[in-house]
């Protein structure tokens, strides 16, 4: 729930290969939960979780799903309607391993 309104977000289980080796960030995906349409896709600042090479990494938590959630609304998201992916980057940071 951010704000009153019901969202549900996934983040892969397996990493995609790129992610796996730690080449790219985690990324996840958002959708409004009572009418489905735009969905948000959120690139964070850290490896996936679930990387091959051991690399050290923090799980994606509610609060920060809530906080992307807001900070795409303000920038012009519209979950309810149907449309491209919207994508908030917040990878600044992030170093590719290797």
């Amino acid at each position: 729930m951010v704000d009153g309104k019901a969202y549900r977000w996934r983040l892969r289980g397996r990493p995609t290969y790129d992610q796996g080796v730690c080449w790219s960030p985690c990324a996840y995906a958002v959708e409004y939960a009572d009418r489905p349409g735009t969905v948000l896709v959120v690139t964070t600042d850290r490896p996936h979780t679930g990387n091959r090479v051991g690399v050290p990494a923090d799980p994606v938590l509610p609060g920060e799903v809530a906080h992307a959630v807001r900070t795409a609304l303000a920038r012009g998201w519209t979950p309810e309607r149907p449309g491209f992916p919207f994508h908030l980057d917040r990878s600044d940071g992030f170093v590719p391993w290797g």
